[in-house]
């Protein structure tokens, strides 16, 4: 009975084996990057979607992008991934890492045709890798004070030098080495900067961009429960309650049956009775403002707005955490536990404004917020969803430079000189695993040379020149200007990048070509559709977007 396992695969499973899954892998690679390879660059071209639901998305995000894309392909599906895997580490180079990726496989298609077995590549590639991050580290990456302000300016600026914000550019670079500094913590002597929670974005359409400012502390969209209640404070003291101020119903489903009239009068009495007691536990601790997560009964409003206290209900866990950090109070979860240090007296002013048809609250000028709003202003909610994408992105790089203070230089010079460097190594490699190893040096020229097409120059003249620049001892810094298509010296230029998002990139994008060129069987139980062979199918053939037809 323990023979070797049966496969039994009926009429519906599709099944590919060996070469022709490898090069479809590839070509599947090829047409992801082919999508998105126009978005590198400060020429970089937008690109439309349109969601299912009809709303329409206009960035030159790579991730957006990828995160809109409708694919059949499982080796595009991971593509998709590795974008938001880029994402989600360090914030920045979602399209180059996809560029990358595809152009790694690319190059490694000619080797697969020629019967070169895909574990010699992989070996080749591998040590490639190592070889590459070593030598960005002790070689081209430099080292940068991060309490100098200018040089902080000039990385955030070559960061967004690419994207729609460019135009506020110091507006940006302000904004987001503000929030990023203001939420930066100091632990057990690491720095702790957590953007994603701290740094929260608030966008209200209308007004001028110029209006944009990062807000000492947090605002949220919500008003008083009660008219008669104070919409200015100074100087408030905000108590913090993760608790409902209204009258406790049972845990499990309590059904009580009333059959006389004095019993339901008793019922609620004790109903006034517990409210009025919360109430009176909190104005003990004379608070001015209280926040809560959860409801808040007429009965307790009607204590509360007495005791001139204002009160802000339904706030969401997210919003209470940050203002817990900005103005140093600590949420509470019982009203009779509450104490004198649970509140929190660090914020400055408590007012309530209206944009538009809604109110907003805000808890500003804090004495050491850890937390913060920055409040974006523009013409239309397209505009700011763009901006706000600009603006993660920026917050990231500079959180990025905080943690890990190295920096390379950019326009495509960092992965010429690594290109260089690698070509003079593989001369000492013997055997086949020299041809995979060089052709990773081919690959890595994919990004200046994407930067030349996409602004229009002449393509071999540039790398060539900027080629012959590297070949020299020193010249490490030499790009490409990616509004011009000149070759410019990076130091003098002034872009530059953070060590820790080129590395992410490089060994994302390798690991990619690695995990996919180790592929050699697909079986998929999916029908295919009716009229002959279509594009998604299991898998040969390219994805297929949703922008239309296969680009």
């Amino acid at each position: 009975m323990h023979g070797a396992p049966v496969i039994v695969l009926n009429q519906n499973v599709k099944r590919e084996q060996g070469r022709k899954v490898q090069l479809g892998n590839v070509t599947a690679a090829k047409t992801i990057a082919d999508v998105i390879r126009t978005c590198l660059g400060p020429r970089a071209m937008l690109k439309m979607l349109m969601d299912p639901m009809g709303g329409i998305v206009m960035t030159n995000d790579g991730n957006a992008i990828l995160r809109e894309i409708m694919v059949e392909h499982p080796a595009a599906k991971s593509m998709i991934e590795i974008a938001r895997t880029q994402d989600e580490e360090v914030g920045d180079g979602t399209t180059s890492v996809i560029i990358l990726a595809g152009e790694m496989l690319s190059v490694a298609a000619p080797f697969l045709e020629q019967q070169v077995h895909p574990t010699i590549i992989i070996s080749a590639y591998r040590r490639a890798m190592d070889d590459l991050v070593t030598v960005l580290r002790d070689q081209i990456s430099v080292k940068v004070d991060i309490n100098n302000k200018e040089e902080m300016v000039k990385i955030v600026k070559s960061c967004l030098g690419t994207k729609f914000i460019k135009k506020w550019m110091d507006l940006a670079c302000q904004i987001a080495l503000e929030a990023t500094s203001t939420v930066a913590i100091e632990e057990n002597g690491r720095r702790e900067i957590d953007i994603k929670r701290y740094a929260k974005v608030e966008k209200i359409p209308g007004g001028a961009i110029e209006e944009s400012k990062v807000l000492r502390g947090v605002m949220i969209n919500k008003d008083v429960t009660h008219p008669k209640m104070k919409r200015r404070i100074e100087n408030p003291r905000i108590l913090l309650l993760d608790c409902s101020l209204e009258y406790k119903k049972g845990e499990s489903q309590t059904n009580i049956e009333l059959t006389r009239e004095e019993d339901f009068v008793r019922i609620l009495q004790l109903e006034e009775e517990y409210v009025q007691n919360i109430c009176a536990e909190i104005i003990r601790l004379k608070p001015t403002l209280v926040i809560t997560e959860k409801g808040v009964s007429d009965l307790a409003q009607h204590y509360l707005v007495k005791a001139g206290i204002s009160v802000i209900r339904r706030v969401r866990k997210s919003d209470n955490n940050r203002i817990a950090r900005a103005c140093g109070g600590t949420i509470v979860n019982r009203t009779d536990e509450l104490k004198d240090e649970d509140i929190g007296t660090g914020c400055g002013l408590f007012y309530i404004e209206k944009f538009g048809d809604e109110y907003f609250t805000f808890l500003v000028e804090c004495k050491d917020p850890k937390a913060c709003t920055i409040l974006l202003r523009g013409a239309s909610k397209d505009i700011l969803m763009e901006i706000e994408r600009n603006l993660q992105d920026a917050m990231n790089v500079a959180r990025n430079v905080m943690v890990d203070a190295r920096l390379v230089p950019g326009g495509g010079a960092v992965e010429m000189a690594l290109s260089h460097s690698l070509s003079e190594k593989a001369k000492s490699i013997k055997g086949v695993d020299q041809w995979p190893y060089k052709a990773v040096c081919t690959a890595l020229e994919v990004i200046p040379r994407t930067l030349i097409q996409n602004c229009g120059a002449n393509t071999i003249r540039t790398l060539t020149a900027l080629r012959a620049r590297h070949a020299g001892d020193g010249n490490v810094t030499w790009g490409v200007d990616g509004e011009t298509g000149n070759i410019v010296d990076m130091k003098d230029f002034g872009i530059w990048e953070p060590y820790s998002v080129k590395v992410q990139t490089y060994k994302t994008a390798i690991e990619t070509a690695i995990l996919l060129l180790r592929i050699d069987d697909i079986v998929s139980g999916t029908k295919r559709q009716q009229g002959g062979d279509d594009a998604g199918g299991a898998a040969g053939g390219a994805p297929m977007a949703s922008e239309g037809p296969e680009p």
